[in-house]
Order: structure tokens, then C-alpha cells, then sequence
């Protein structure tokens, strides 16, 4: 089985930028998607073959998450369950026979960190939500979590220490997360990997100049680790500030 996830910052601009040929070439057995920025009708996609899921935000233009699987789920599943929380389409859950797979777009938290109060909130009750799915059966989880969990995820960790995305508060949940029975596929694969990246700001050719965040994961429940073959971060791949995430298993 190989998944891909990935942020596209905008559907349309990326669907102007190459996405049908990398959809094409990957062949996924499930697309995952987070900043889709659209509403209902607004993107028609002719995907032969594949189940179409998306999440549209509240607000126009803003978030929102899609999924398109080769294989029929037997339950979809939108947001967390919680009115708060499910205003910015955010999260979808499928149900298959052997696993859930979950796509999420963490909120971010903001410059000057002024939605970081909100992200605590936002991650407590995504924890709850992944535990409560992983005591059924095994859960598959990926997205942009909006966090680089260690120094070797990140560029300029120094530099960035209480920025959005690296503050100490922010990595302590996606450790609480991960301590809570889950794996960092790329890590369990590639635990010394350095300057691989999955974020470049659009600002300052940081792409040119690799200066990166890995804010883009998937995360399986620790009892699907046998199942594993392979991470990858396909950093060759444009359309989008982020680069697609993949993760094969059997």
C-alpha cells in the first residue's frame, strides 16, 4: 500500500502547477490533501478509479483537507466531534477493514503566537480523538502538524526556538502524541536523515537555499511498525511551498 500526503496551498494554483502529472506518476492507493482552499463545487476533479472525500472550511478560501482512495472505505468521518474544533475542515477520517487513515491540517500558530492558546486545545483534543480510533484498530495519520519535532527537523533551530512551529510547547504535544503509541515513519526509517525537509518559505529563496522545516508526517500506531517498508520526502517535487510525504506498508 503507499499513501501520499500533501499540503497544496491552494487546489487550483497547484492543480495550474503540475499536480495531475505527480497524481498520475505516484499512483497512490490513497491522496491525502490539507489547504485544499476551496468550498463545495468550486473544483471538479476527474480522478477514474478513486473515491473523492473533502472537508471544506467555514471560511472561504482558508484550510480545508480531501482525500481520494482507490479502495471504498466503509466510513467517512469529518472533523473531531467537536463544534469548536470543526469549523476549518481540518480532519478526515476513513474506516477501512484493518485501519483508519486520518488526514490533518494542525492549526497554525500564528505570528507572535496568537492562536498558540487555540493549538493547545487543538492538540489535546486530536490526541483523545487518535487514542480513542487506535483502541479499535490501527491508525495511519498524516498531514501538516505544523511542528518540527527535533533540531535535525528544522534549518535554523536556534534562530526559530519560539517561533511558530518550534516552540517548546508545540514539540512537547507531537512528543506526547508519539508517546502515546505512535511512530514518525520517516524517523523509524531514517533516524540520523539530515536536511531533508518538507517546508520552504516562500520568502528569502529559502527553497533555492534549503532552508527547510519537516512539518509534513505520517504517523502509524507503534503496532503497524512490521508492517512498514518505506518513507519518503519527495523533495523534487514542486507546486506548493511543501513537497509531498509518502509511506508504504503492507
Amino acid at each position: 500500500m503507499k499513501y501520499i500526503s500533501w499540503n497544496v496551498n491552494g487546489l487550483r494554483a497547484c492543480l495550474q502547477k503540475g499536480f495531475m502529472d505527480f497524481f498520475r506518476d505516484a499512483d497512490a492507493d490513497a491522496f491525502c490533501l490539507q489547504e485544499t482552499k476551496i468550498q463545495e463545487g468550486q473544483v471538479e476533479l476527474e480522478l477514474p478509479g478513486y473515491h473523492q472525500f473533502f472537508n471544506y472550511a467555514e471560511k472561504k478560501g482558508y484550510s480545508g483537507t480531501a482525500i481520494f482512495t482507490k479502495k471504498e472505505p466503509l466510513s467517512c468521518a469529518y472533523g473531531l466531534g467537536i463544534e469548536e474544533h470543526d469549523k476549518e475542515g481540518r480532519v478526515i477520517t476513513l474506516e477501512f477493514e484493518d485501519h483508519y487513515l486520518v488526514t490533518v491540517y494542525t492549526p497554525n500558530s500564528k505570528q507572535e503566537l496568537l492562536r498558540l492558546d487555540y493549538r493547545m486545545e487543538w492538540e489535546d483534543a486530536f490526541l483523545a480523538y487518535v487514542k480513542g480510533l487506535d483502541e479499535k484498530k490501527p491508525v495511519v495519520i498524516c498531514g501538516d502538524m505544523n511542528v518540527a519535532k527535533e533540531e535535525i527537523d528544522l534549518k535554523n533551530p536556534s534562530s526559530n526556538h519560539h517561533n511558530a512551529g518550534f516552540t517548546d510547547e508545540e514539540r512537547e504535544k507531537m512528543r506526547t502524541l508519539l508517546a502515546n503509541g505512535f511512530t514518525d515513519t520517516f524517523r523509524h526509517f531514517y533516524p540520523d536523515r539530515e536536511q531533508i525537509y518538507s517546508w520552504w518559505s516562500y520568502r528569502f529563496h529559502a527553497r533555492e537555499k534549503n532552508a527547510g522545516w519537516r512539518i509534513d508526517y505520517f504517523l502509524v500506531s507503534d503496532r503497524m511498525q512490521p508492517r512498514l517498508t518505506d518513507a519518503k520526502i519527495h523533495t523534487e517535487i514542486f507546486g506548493s511551498d511543501h513537497c509531498p510525504v509518502e509511506v508504504t506498508f503492507q
